[in-house]
């Protein structure tokens, strides 16, 4: 029987290949990501523990010392915060609150908002103060809140730095326009100053008005020790008076002299 032939060197394997098995990792790798994920996030997660606590302390104390309607927003910034608090300095603390009330005479203009920065920030051994290496501030007042102290209605006025107030004469002389611009003065006060009359002269009557509302400057009081104003500026909806200051302090919450009660902020900060 004719049996067929190959070429030399043709062989056909029906052998099937073995499969090749894919290598598990090893266990111990596995431990050990698992390891790393915990010796990151552990850190993180009690630093933002840490975070919150001060921020919420500092809030708690900050609206008590200034009777605010609700908590200040705080942010302590930098990471991490923990390795801040263990060396009793906070590189960096930002405060707003809002609505803080009038006190009287020792607080007779309210302020709508204070936008609060305070740098390098640290408590005193015996917790009696809060003291930032410096800091920074503007508080903002609104038209009708300045109108109340002023005891007549003044809004913006013409040009960079004015407001404008409608005089009502006295014995029946009508009404003036009257606008005079807004400076910083010594003290944490805003000055009034260079009057100008739209429509004509102003006779006597108005000029005794004038020196009545605007002769003494308005003192912005319960302002951090150390914090000094240095401008004023106008906008559309009040005033917006800045601050700065080094060695900034803050003192907790007690019966300070009359002197302390133009300068100090009763704000015990927790750190």
């Amino acid at each position: 029987m004719y049996q067929p032939t190959y070429g030399t060197g043709a062989s056909y394997d029906t052998t099937e290949a073995p499969r090749t098995r894919r290598r598990r990792r090893p266990a111990a790798t596995t431990i050990a990501l698992a390891a790393l994920l915990t010796l990151i996030l552990v850190p993180v997660t009690v630093d933002r523990l840490v975070t919150a606590r001060v921020e919420s302390r500092t809030a708690e104390a900050f609206q008590v010392g200034m009777d605010t309607p609700a908590r200040p927003e705080v942010h302590v910034r930098g990471f991490p915060v923990l390795t801040q608090v263990a060396s009793g300095t906070l590189r960096r603390v930002d405060i707003t609150a809002h609505d803080i009330p009038a006190d009287g005479s020792a607080r007779p203009l309210p302020l709508s908002e204070l936008d609060l920065r305070l740098d390098g920030l640290t408590r005193s051994d015996d917790g009696g103060e809060a003291r930032a290496r410096s800091a920074a501030a503007t508080a903002r007042l609104t038209y009708p809140d300045v109108s109340e102290t002023l005891g007549l209605e003044v809004s913006q006025g013409k040009g960079p730095g004015r407001i404008s107030a409608d005089i009502l004469l006295p014995l029946g002389g009508g009404r003036v326009t009257v606008t005079t611009t807004v400076s910083a003065a010594s003290g944490n006060r805003i000055a009034f100053g260079d009057f100008q009359i739209e429509g004509g002269a102003l006779p006597a009557a108005g000029e005794a008005v004038l020196d009545q509302v605007f002769a003494q400057p308005i003192r912005l009081r319960n302002i951090p020790d150390g914090l000094n104003l240095r401008s004023v500026t106008t906008t559309a909806t009040g005033l917006d008076a800045r601050f700065t200051g080094r060695s900034v302090t803050f003192r907790p919450d007690e019966a300070p002299s009359d002197q302390d009660q133009d300068q100090d902020l009763d704000l015990d900060l927790d750190l």
